[in-house]
C-alpha cells in the first residue's frame, strides 16, 4: 500500500484516485488552499500545466524526494492548435527541471478520466503509460497500480514525455471536435 497525495479535485483527479484507492493505496486530496504538508510518498498533479509548474517551483522542498506524476497535456485552450512547451521539451521535462530532488514520472495524460473509471476503451482495459529517468519511480506507481483496473506500461525514459504528450494531445483534439469520444480514446494491446 502506497500514500497517494492527489493536487486537484477536478474529474481527473478524483479517477486517479478512484484507481489508486481500488488498487488499495491510501488517497488524500488538496488544493490550492490546503497547507502543502504531510504528502504522500506519490503526489500526482492532476491540475492544468501552468498550475503544475507553479506547484513545482513553489514547493520544491515539500516534494523532495517524493514521486511526483505529472498527467499534464500542455495544450494551448485558448486554440487547441498547439502545445505550449518547446518542442523538444515537454511538461513533464519543465517540471523535472523545478523539482531536482524529486523523482518526475509522466503518466496518465493518455487516458481520460470516463476510461479510468471504467477501466475500459471500447473493449480493451485502461492502460496508463508511464515515462520517468527514475527506475524506482516507474516500479512505485506500477506497484500502487496492482489490483487497481487498469494495465501499466513502462514508456522508456522521461525524454518520451514529448511523444506521450503528443499522444495526448491528438486525442484531445480528436474528442474536441467529436471525431472520438470522451468515454473513448486509444488503447494499448500486448
Amino acid at each position: 500500500m502506497a500514500a497517494i497525495t492527489i493536487f486537484g479535485k477536478g474529474n481527473m483527479g478524483q479517477a486517479i484516485g478512484d484507481v489508486f484507492t481500488q488498487g488499495g493505496n491510501q488517497v488524500s486530496f488538496i488544493d490550492s488552499k490546503d497547507p502543502v504538508e504531510n504528502l504522500g510518498d506519490i503526489v500526482v498533479l492532476a491540475v492544468p500545466y501552468n498550475a503544475a509548474l507553479s506547484i513545482a517551483k513553489a514547493n520544491q522542498a515539500a516534494l523532495a524526494g517524493k514521486v511526483v506524476v505529472d498527467i499534464t497535456n500542455p495544450l494551448n485552450f485558448e486554440t487547441w492548435d498547439e502545445l505550449v512547451v518547446p518542442a523538444d521539451s515537454s511538461a513533464a521535462a519543465q517540471i523535472a527541471a523545478a523539482l531536482p530532488d524529486s523523482k518526475v514520472v509522466k503518466a496518465f495524460n493518455t487516458t481520460f478520466a470516463a476510461t479510468l473509471q471504467s477501466r475500459k476503451v471500447g473493449d480493451q482495459q485502461t492502460t496508463v503509460m508511464a515515462a520517468s529517468d527514475d527506475a524506482a519511480a516507474k516500479e512505485a506507481l506500477a506497484a500502487a497500480l496492482t489490483d487497481s483496473g487498469v494495465a501499466f506500461v513502462d514508456a522508456g525514459s522521461l525524454k518520451r514525455a514529448r511523444e506521450l504528450e503528443s499522444f495526448g494531445f491528438l486525442q484531445m483534439t480528436l474528442a474536441a471536435s467529436e471525431k472520438i469520444g470522451w468515454t473513448g480514446g486509444f488503447a494499448v494491446e500486448k
